[in-house]
């Protein structure tokens, strides 16, 4: 994507005006505030810099005019909405007044539901089909004269009934669901308003459908309707196609977007998907979001926020997805200052705090999440992220009790609330209460698969529990989502150790340094500038398991090699680990392969100092010296372990043992 134009600009305005009118028409809500915070981050036209004699006019950039509904250019579809506009306006009244049975009944009363539907049903049994495959299943195929045609409703009356429809359905979804996590609360009460939309939706487009698989005349609304109630029905191949088929007749719906997103769960679907769709500055965001959703962290990912933050610099959207590359990369520094900043500009914005609560919950940052639970219970104490804010600052407060009566009030407002479930999940391993974490975290799971931190809470509880089995699979889920988080990886190679299986976990934990190393190189960490230059230490306690492993295989040198670079790590130089001491051959599956670690060596003038690895690490080196009789080097080593003030008992009895070597080797 080049930069925009002046031109470019103009109708990139016009358009997010449209988009923001046209979302609210069909009670959209979301994407119409969505859309109209682009609108505004845009440069004004009296802010542009333009030659006077540009000969350019500024006639897309004029504020739309006070029209109460968007025309349409389909004749057709224009003639039944002014037919339909008293209607209309009635039932987007009862809509926004959230009576939504009333809404839908003005367009689609049950009668003509009824009548509808009891003709789906008798087609659906005659025929062997799976619902969901219209377009293969209507070529050739028209309804019979029998058959109760669709009322005749132009698409954003039809649009708006059916939503209603949806909207009911979820509300009362909600309405008959158990208290959270109560004796009887299983998460399996569904939307039972779904197969009536659906049904319909399947006999409106087998209406409109012609003899080539074409929807004629249809403008992309019902299709994404569509599409997101197959989601709901965990159809989501069909859910997929009938979503791209709505973005490529009306790219500016973001809800769709978002819905497309919820679907892809690996970087390789949606490098297949990026194909499809339209080449749009839409489906542009799309992919930036979707890949920070997926976790990935590479420079081209910074490049592209860095050309779109440069169409809307104050965009909040935008400027949060800056933030949360930071926060992916665990440049936590960086991230503060960027929610900072987001927050100075938009004080009362409450969507994605709950990640910036996070961060200052990571960095132990007290007075500024105290702050922020404050401000965010100022402006609006009954919304899910704010409940989020709160019960982390209470878990920071080790008030674990008081955290989960949040993090359920967020769930009792938005049971897809992840952020509430993962971390009610945490809270719950902290007071011991392993069978409710473990349904936290499976919650966690069912809203969004993608989430690592739920898979690897699941394998840290099977792993308390000592089920060591359960947890290596739900680390290595985990560890598939975030290839290159060492944390991920040592919990692997850990459970492996524990299970008897030291030359996997061997592999594992050489992978966590190549993790380490990736994040320490600063790839895509430093957004915009260019990434930072930073020595790569490795974490001696993983140094310390490799070489324990391998003195469990009885390879020796190995094992020496790695305790004495768990005990360079306290200098931050000395020797290096090389690229074929890491090697993990078949082993890499990472899905940024285009940015791969520099080896996962020391270096620099930083280092760990003294720490009970490094000592633990000495001391082995020093029993190693005695037993080959180097006793120069075991004294040098044994005198320093007792000016480390960890190990120092043991370091002076091997002393005295050592002494008492070399006199008898002198008196030899």
């Amino acid at each position: 994507m080049g930069f925009l134009t002046p031109r470019g600009i103009a109708e990139m305005r016009a358009n997010l005006q449209e988009a923001v009118v046209k979302c609210s028409e069909r009670c959209l809500y979301q994407s119409a505030k969505w859309a109209a915070e682009l609108l505004d981050s845009l440069p004004s036209p009296e802010e542009s810099i333009e030659p006077e004699d540009s000969q350019m006019t500024e006639v897309p950039s004029t504020p739309l005019p006070p029209i109460v509904v968007t025309g349409n250019p389909d004749p057709e579809e224009a003639l039944l909405e002014a037919k339909e506009i008293n209607k209309y306006l009635l039932a987007k009244s009862f809509f926004d007044c959230r009576e939504f049975d009333r809404c839908a009944a003005v367009f689609l009363p049950d009668t003509v539901l009824s009548g509808i539907l009891s003709t789906a049903t008798a087609k659906n049994a005659s025929t062997s089909t799976p619902q969901g495959k219209e377009k293969t299943r209507v070529s050739g195929a028209r309804p019979s004269a029998a058959a109760v045609p669709t009322p005749k409703l132009s698409q954003k009356s039809l649009f708006l009934a059916l939503y209603a429809k949806f909207m009911s359905g979820e509300k009362k979804k909600d309405e008959d669901s158990e208290m959270v996590m109560g004796p009887h609360d299983g998460g399996s009460s569904v939307n039972k308003q779904l197969i009536v939309i659906s049904r319909f939706l399947e006999t409106w487009f087998l209406e409109h459908t012609n003899e080539n698989g074409v929807v004629e005349g249809s403008q992309g609304w019902l299709e994404y309707l569509y599409g997101m109630v197959l989601a709901k029905d965990k159809n989501e191949s069909q859910a997929m196609h009938w979503l791209i088929q709505s973005v490529q007749l009306y790219q500016m719906n973001w809800s769709c977007w978002l819905e497309m997103t919820s679907l892809i769960g690996r970087i390789e679907e949606l490098n297949q998907l990026y194909s499809l769709v339209p080449a749009h500055i839409f489906g542009y965001i799309f992919n930036i979001h979707t890949s920070l959703e997926l976790y990935q962290s590479n420079q081209e990912l910074a490049d592209n926020l860095s050309q779109v933050l440069s169409i809307f610099p104050t965009s909040p959207f935008i400027l949060t997805c800056v933030a949360l590359l930071a926060y992916h990369t665990k440049d936590f520094v960086t991230a503060d200052a960027h929610f900072s900043n987001l927050l100075a500009l938009h004080p009362h914005r409450l969507d994605s705090l709950d990640h910036y609560s996070n961060i200052l919950y990571v960095m132990n940052l007290r007075p500024k999440l105290s702050f922020l639970a404050h401000l965010c219970s100022a402006v609006d104490k009954f919304r899910p992220e704010s409940c989020v804010v709160i019960g982390n600052y209470y878990s920071l407060l080790s008030s674990h009790e008081k955290a989960v009566q949040y993090f359920r009030r967020a769930l009792t407002l938005d049971r897809s609330c992840l952020s509430a479930w993962t971390l009610m999940g945490h809270e719950y391993v902290e007071l011991k209460n392993t069978h409710a974490a473990i349904e936290s975290y499976r919650r966690a799971v069912d809203v969004n698969r993608r989430d690592y931190r739920a898979w690897y809470g699941l394998g840290q509880t099977y792993e308390v529990l000592e089920m060591h089995a359960y947890a290596l699979w739900y680390y290595k889920r985990a560890a598939g989502l975030r290839p290159w988080d060492g944390k991920m990886w040592m919990a692997v190679g850990s459970c492996l150790q524990k299970m008897g299986r030291d030359l996997e976990g061997i592999k594992a934990l050489k992978r966590a340094l190549q993790a380490d190393s990736y994040y320490d190189a600063g790839v895509g960490s430093s957004f915009g500038s260019g990434g930072r230059e930073k020595a790569a230490i490795m974490d001696p306690e993983i140094l310390l398991q490799i070489a324990g492993m391998y003195e469990r295989l009885e390879d020796e040198a190995e094992a020496k090699s790695y305790m004495e670079m768990c005990v360079a790590q306290e200098e931050g130089a000395a020797e290096n680990l090389d690229s074929s001491v890491i090697n993990i051959h078949a082993d890499s599956q990472s899905s940024d392969d285009d940015v791969r670690p520099q080896g996962g060596g020391g270096g620099g003038d930083t280092g760990t100092g003294v720490t009970a690895a490094t000592s633990k690490a000495r001391m082995w080196l020093a029993k190693f010296a005695m037993r080959t009789g180097d006793y120069n080097r075991a004294m040098q080593l044994a005198t320093e372990l007792c000016q480390d003030g960890v190990e120092v008992e043991e370091a002076k009895a091997l002393v005295r043992e050592v002494r008492v070597r070399q006199e008898a080797g002198g008196s030899l």
